[in-house]
């Protein structure tokens, strides 16, 4: 007998982060999954599920499925809460990795309890199975509704000194891995590479308070603040990397392609024009638009993978992105997690082809990327699967933070603006941790005009 999802309604007048902060704040193996400021936010504690680079994939498959819900419910529906870092990379393209990441490749909670909020009316409820214990459930309704009307906290990050930035690769280094990509496209090795780098900040931060400063300067639609076994990943990620609805229907969303935003609406909006006309941007989109629809036709029907929208500009608050869309539906017999399996790591953050792509990629880089262009969302007990690529994001330890961040090289690139476009992507994340960082004004100089 499948569980029904219950829903119990606590009116307005809730403010996700006020709520995150009063009952989640300071423990471990919780989530907030947050869709931003018109958008919803779920959040809540879950119980950590053991699992490693061998066995995440068969404990997704083993998430129930089949739970009994209104069709106005909530698109949330409990689950399994987490990430996939990018050295499971592994398993999935059967190149052995010889990095390993200081992180857990895999971490999961399983969520039988779960709040939901709409930023957009304040409107709170709580999701819970049918199967859960009444007593506990109405103690834990009464701490909600005493945070009802509660001002949000405000942003903050620590209380250290501000923080120094240690990268990977300096600039020097990274203008000659560019070089190096330009080199094995040259050769015919690969035709697009997606060099990445890393910054590392020593010292103690709140994930919290981190979240919260990046929320308010990078509003996107898949926000997460997810802190299992004491590793914390937080992500103001503008790219959906698997959405599967329960009939089966698989969509992915790679972007490639970035511009800065201009201060003022005449220069924004050439800037827009600019990445719109760009062959290097669309050629670089159309290549990874391709290796998706490649990755979909394995585990999906023939003929229904679809591109439905290519090379749309999509702004956020501190860049213009060229995003695409492309479609299919599962094969009988296929499960959303083979898709997820069959797509990563997703191909907007490898390269073309994929595999060879990797491994030119894992010599340039000489480290894990870790969490990093991996992927993080839910596994939801009605089938439903929405994960995110794990870019804009910061990762945080007892040792500190890093941020990665990097682009696709193409044989059009120019080096220098490909440095830059690194950089203005890290700008806000090391912002957020207090780093007095590349400013974004200066990036955006050598990727094209910020100023009218």
């Amino acid at each position: 007998m499948h569980p029904t999802l219950l829903r119990s309604p606590l009116g307005t007048g809730f403010d996700a982060a006020t709520v995150f902060a009063a009952l989640y704040g300071g423990r471990d193996d919780v989530f907030w999954l947050d869709s931003g400021p018109a958008g919803m936010s779920y959040l809540g504690a879950g119980t950590p599920v053991e699992v490693d680079d061998a066995t995440v994939w068969e404990m997704l498959r083993a998430v129930p499925q089949g739970v009994v819900a209104a069709d106005d419910a909530p698109a949330f529906r409990l689950g399994a809460v987490g990430w996939l870092g990018y050295e499971l990379r592994g398993g999935t393209t059967g190149v052995a990795v010889s990095r390993p990441s200081r992180y857990p490749d895999a971490a999961f909670l399983r969520v039988d309890r779960a709040i939901a909020i709409d930023a957009a009316t304040g409107a709170a409820e709580l999701l819970v199975r049918d199967d859960d214990d009444a007593a506990a459930v109405g103690r834990w309704r009464e701490e909600v509704l005493a945070l009802q009307g509660t001002a949000p906290p405000a942003p903050g990050r620590s209380s250290q000194a501000p923080p120094t930035v240690h990268w990977h690769d300096s600039d020097a280094r990274y203008l000659a891995n560019v070089a190096a990509c330009q080199r094995a496209i040259h050769d015919g090795e690969a035709y697009q590479l997606c060099l990445t780098t890393e910054a590392e900040v020593e010292g103690a931060f709140d994930p919290l308070g981190v979240y919260l400063a990046l929320r308010a300067s990078s509003v996107t639609h898949h926000g997460a603040l997810i802190r299992i076994g004491g590793v914390s990943l937080l992500s103001a990620s503008p790219e959906r990397f698997l959405d599967i609805d329960p009939s089966g229907v698989v969509t992915t969303r790679p972007i490639k392609g970035t511009r800065p935003r201009g201060s003022a609406a005449a220069a924004d909006a050439a800037l827009a024009a600019e990445l719109r006309a760009s062959e290097k941007e669309r050629a670089e989109n159309l290549m990874i638009v391709d290796l998706m629809r490649n990755d979909l036709a394995r585990v999906c029907e023939l003929g229904s993978v679809a591109v439905t929208e290519l090379l749309e500009v999509e702004s956020y608050p501190h860049v213009h992105q060229l995003v695409s869309t492309v479609r299919g539906q599962l094969a009988a017999g296929r499960r959303p997690i083979d898709a997820i399996e069959a797509c990563f790591p997703a191909g907007s953050m490898t390269g073309a082809p994929k595999i060879r792509a990797t491994q030119l990629l894992d010599e340039l880089e000489g480290r894990a990327r870790g969490l990093y262009a991996g992927a993080f969302g839910y596994v939801g007990l009605d089938g439903r699967v929405d994960l995110a690529m794990s870019i804009r994001s910061i990762v945080l330890d007892p040792r500190g933070a890093t941020v990665g961040t990097g682009g696709g090289i193409t044989a059009l690139s120019v080096p220098e603006e490909e440095l830059a476009e690194a950089k203005l992507k890290a700008a806000a994340l090391l912002a957020a941790l207090g780093v007095s960082g590349p400013g974004t004004a200066a990036a955006g100089r050598r990727l094209g005009t910020v100023d009218a």
